[in-house]
């Protein structure tokens, strides 16, 4: 075979070689770039389009004929999570909805980021209302402070509180408190932190209810109050008339 046609024919193949390299890097160009496109419209899709969160056998129960949902103040995140649970677990237990029922409804009781964060939930990953519980004690914290005994026993009387307000304050405090009290030692504690003249007299007086302890502190505040406006005396007000006497 001539050496010029040897090469001519050795040019074509590596020619038709190279094509047929372009057409597979061609293919696989066009392959990646497919892949990417379906993933890309595939995800802003899913971003868009809202799913349940519970299992199709959740979904499939249904509400007794006629059922009214109640209503009452929803769960934005903030607060006791436990305690917006249990009014909400209270509140349709006496409305004839119970166990796994319960799962569709909790959406009712969230509001912001509480109702974000339900949106948020795995497609059809909840399946009974004890795992719906958990996720959200799992996402949400109680916040509530507590109190100390010590803490307790410092707090005192404002200046110019009014005696009724320092109960009220002292009672709140006292309802976070770890340590459990009863009413008489609360009631005790509750009168050494008060000023001191309203503190004396009620010590004699040994009040066995808070109600009897605000009613007796609150007069005793106002018998004070009155006591203090007879031995007041206004500035305006001279000792004698010699105003209206003729020079």
């Amino acid at each position: 075979m001539p050496i010029k046609q040897h090469d001519t024919e050795k040019d074509k193949s590596a020619k038709e070689l190279q094509i047929s390299s372009d057409g597979l890097m061609d293919q696989l160009k066009e392959f990646i770039e497919g892949t990417i496109r379906s993933k890309i419209e595939g995800s802003s899709r899913s971003s868009f389009t809202y799913s349940k969160p519970y299992t199709p056998r959740i979904d499939s129960l249904k509400m007794p004929m006629g059922y009214q949902p109640p209503k009452f103040q929803q769960f934005d995140g903030k607060g006791n999570p436990k305690q917006h649970v249990a009014h909400f677990v209270e509140t349709y237990n006496n409305a004839g909805t119970y166990g796994d029922h319960l799962v569709k409804q909790f959406v009712r009781s969230l509001k912001g980021n509480a109702f974000d964060w339900y949106t948020d939930l795995e497609a059809g990953s909840i399946n009974g209302w004890e795992h719906l519980e958990q996720e959200f004690f799992n996402r949400f914290y109680n916040t509530r402070r507590t109190v100390s005994m010590v803490e307790l026993t410092n707090s005192r009387q404002w200046k110019e509180e009014p005696v009724v307000d320092h109960i009220n304050r002292w009672r709140n405090l006292s309802i976070n408190c770890k340590d459990r009290l009863s009413e008489a030692s609360a009631i005790e504690m509750c009168i050494q932190g008060m000023h001191w003249e309203l503190c004396y007299i009620l010590q004699a007086i040994k009040p066995k209810t808070f109600e009897e302890l605000a009613t007796r502190a609150h007069g005793i505040e106002m018998s004070f109050n009155c006591k203090e406006d007879e031995y007041s005396v206004d500035p305006n007000d001279d000792d004698g008339d010699d105003g209206d006497a003729t020079p």
